[in-house]
């Protein structure tokens, strides 16, 4: 009887050990994807968590929190970027929680298509604004012998499909904009209306 129990025991421990390993969490997904949906069309991120894991992280919750729900591209200037991502469709600037670390100089530079954090001038400075480089800007990669540029923007992922439709936000007029005290403010509202995390790929 004493054995049967033992046996008994240690089939229900081998259970449990393959039940654990069975529902055992997911690491974090090293290139999760998001979905922009824009008044232009839409467009699909795939973010590098491998070289710029606080960038993304902070990313994806704001994505979580529907933040960037309803934003403009307030700043799209050919040739150069499209930003977005910090004010509402009345160019009100939307709350946002603490900077992060600047993670330039990760190995990932500012090439067209990539999807980069907007910051203040001083180097710690990123919160909730992105830009999506519309060329090869590699004059926002970190410059040491360059002071004025020595820090640079950090790269956290690129745009795997739909780049049409930050080019479209190109060929849109633009105008000086009194709310945004800012130039290179695209006349009609260009929203972003949702931005969503979509399934982990197998």
């Amino acid at each position: 009887m004493i054995r049967f129990v033992r046996t008994a025991s240690a089939l229900l421990l081998s259970l449990s050990l393959g039940a654990c390993a069975v529902f055992a969490p997911l690491p974090p997904d090293p290139h999760p994807r998001v979905l922009l949906q824009t008044t232009l069309g839409d467009a699909v991120v795939e973010l590098d968590r491998e070289h710029a894991p606080i960038s993304v992280d902070n990313f994806l919750q704001y994505v979580a929190d529907k933040h960037y729900d309803g934003t403009l591209f307030h700043r799209v200037i050919p040739g150069f970027v499209a930003q977005g991502g910090g004010y509402d469709t009345q160019f009100r600037e939307k709350p946002t929680r603490k900077p992060i670390a600047l993670e330039s100089g990760n190995g990932l530079s500012n090439l067209r298509g990539t999807l980069a954090m907007a910051r203040e001038e001083a180097p710690d400075t990123a919160t909730s604004q992105f830009y999506i480089n519309l060329v090869d800007n590699l004059k926002l990669n970190p410059q040491p012998q360059n002071p004025a540029r020595r820090y640079g923007y950090a790269v956290f992922g690129k745009v795997i499909s739909g780049m049409e439709v930050f080019d479209a936000m190109a060929q849109k007029p633009t105008t000086v904009n009194a709310a945004l005290e800012a130039q290179d403010v695209p006349v009609e509202n260009i929203v972003l209306l949702q931005a969503r995390l979509l399934p982990r790929a197998r």
